[in-house]
C-alpha cells in the first residue's frame, strides 16, 4: 500500500458495532466487564481506549513500523524512552535539538545521575568518539530544530547497531510523508504530533513507533504506568489529521521551497537555512534519505540584526507569530526567546541560534500572499 493510501486507510478498519467509517470517539473512562480481568480487551482508559488504538495502529502504518503509542505530549514521547534507562546510564545527542528536549535532559533526568553529550552528529566521528560501555541511547534530530541540519540517519543507525546502541529518531519537522527512520535502521521513531501529523493547530500529543516487541513492551508498559496518555478526543482529531497529512506536505514543501527561493535573494537577508539548497551542508544526504525538503526553514537578517529581527516578526500579517509548527497556517519564531530560550545563549549561538535567527513554519495559504506579507515586512526594517 503506497503512503498516500496507508494515511487514510493504514491500520484501520469499519468501526465492528455500527459500520462506521471514522472511529467513534469513545469518551469513556472504563469498561464494562462479563467477568474479572477485561473484556474485549479493554478495561480501564489510561491503559486503553479503542480510538487511541485506531490512532496508534495508523501511527505505526504510516511509518513503516509494527507497534505505536500515542502520548499526552511529544516531551511525555521522550520521558517514556528516557525511562528505561537507569543512572549511570549515558545519552548522545545532537547539540542542535528542540529547547524543550534540551531541557527535559538537562533539568530533569540529570537530576537522576543520567549523563548526556551533545555533539553535532553531521560528523559520525564525534559521535563514536564519545561511545563507551555506559552509552545506551544515541538520540538524533532531522532537520534539527531550528537550523535544519541534516543528519545521515543510515550511518548514525549503522554505529548504534554495531555497538548494541538503542537509536532514536526525532521524526517531527519531515513527517513519515519524507522520510522513515525505521526503514533506515533507527530503533524507535518519535514525533511531536502536535506538529505536522495533527495539522491544525488543535490538539497537543506525541507519538513512539517502533518495529521490535520487546522494546514495543516496555515502552507500552511505562506509557501505562506512567500516565502521559492522550484523550480520546485528541486520538480522534490526530487520526483526522493524518489522513490529509499527504495533500498538506505537498503544499508544504511547495510553499516552503519558493519561500526560502524568495528570501536568498532578498537584499536585507543574511543567510537562509533550508535543506533544499546545494549549498546546504549534508544537502547530499537529505536527497537520499528525504523524499522532499519540507516547509521548515530559519534565516538571519543582514548584518544578524536582532532590533530588525524582532521588528520583523511584528510586522508579519498572514505569518503568525506563535510558537509551534506544523499547522495549516503559517507561523513565525524567534527561537532564541521562545522555542530555545531554555537553552543557554552561549550554548544557543555555538549552533547557530543567533538573536536574530527567526524560524517559519510555511503553511499552505496562496503562496502569493505568503511573498507578499515577507515583503511588506522587509520593507519596515
Amino acid at each position: 500500500m503506497k503512503f498516500n493510501t496507508k494515511a487514510i486507510h493504514g491500520g484501520q478498519q469499519h468501526d465492528p458495532s455500527t459500520g462506521a467509517v471514522m472511529p467513534p470517539i469513545y469518551q469513556t473512562s472504563t469498561y464494562a466487564q462479563t467477568t474479572p480481568g477485561g473484556h474485549k480487551g479493554y478495561e480501564y482508559s489510561r491503559t486503553g481506549n479503542p480510538t487511541r488504538t485506531a490512532l496508534e495502529n495508523a501511527l505505526a502504518s504510516i511509518e513503516n513500523g509494527k507497534f505505536g503509542l500515542a502520548f499526552g505530549s511529544g516531551l511525555a514521547a521522550i520521558d517514556a524512552i528516557i525511562k528505561m534507562l537507569k543512572p549511570g546510564d549515558e545519552v548522545i545527542s545532537t547539540n542542535d535539538l528542540y529547547g524543550g528536549t534540551f531541557r527535559i535532559f538537562t533539568k530533569i533526568f540529570e537530576q537522576y545521575n543520567i549523563v548526556f553529550h551533545f555533539v553535532g552528529m553531521d560528523n559520525i566521528a564525534s559521535v563514536e568518539a564519545k561511545i563507551n560501555t555506559n552509552t545506551k541511547l544515541i538520540w538524533a534530530e532531522t532537520p534539527t530544530n531550528p537550523m535544519l541540519n541534516i543528519i545521515d540517519i543510515k550511518a548514525l543507525a549503522d554505529v548504534a547497531k554495531k555497538q548494541g546502541i538503542l537509536f532514536g529518531v526525532d521524526n517531527t519537522f519531515a513527517t513519515p510523508y519524507l522520510q522513515n527512520p525505521l526503514d533506515l535502521g533507527a530503533d524507535l521513531v518519535m514525533h511531536s504530533a502536535t506538529k505536522y501529523l495533527g495539522g491544525h493547530s488543535d490538539v497537543v500529543m506525541g507519538a513512539l513507533i517502533v518495529n521490535d516487541k520487546d522494546l514495543a513492551d516496555k515502552l507500552y508498559f511505562i506509557q501505562n504506568a506512567s500516565g502521559a496518555v492522550c484523550g480520546p478526543m485528541d486520538s480522534f482529531l490526530v487520526l483526522r489529521g493524518i489522513k490529509t497529512l499527504h495533500v498538506r506536505m505537498q503544499r508544504h514543501c511547495e510553499n516552503g521551497r519558493a519561500v526560502a527561493e524568495f528570501l536568498q535573494a532578498h537584499s536585507k537577508i543574511e543567510n537562509v537555512y533550508w535543506p533544499g539548497f546545494e549549498s546546504h551542508p549534508n544537502h547530499e544526504i537529505a536527497k537520499k534519505q528525504m523524499r522532499d525538503f519540507g516547509g521548515m526553514l530559519s534565516f538571519t537578517t543582514k548584518g544578524n540584526n536582532y532590533k530588525a529581527a524582532i521588528s520583523m516578526v511584528e510586522n508579519l500579517k498572514v505569518f503568525t507569530l506563535a510558537e509551534s509548527l506544523g499547522g495549516v497556517e503559517s507561523l513565525s519564531g524567534h527561537p532564541a526567546s521562545m522555542t530555545h530560550a531554555s537553552i543557554p545563549k552561549e550554548e544557543r549561538e555555538k549552533t547557530g541560534v543567533v538573536d536574530s535567527l527567526i524560524r517559519l513554519s510555511v503553511g499552505i495559504e496562496d503562496i502569493a500572499d505568503l511573498i507578499a506579507d515577507l515583503e511588506q515586512a522587509l520593507a519596515k526594517i
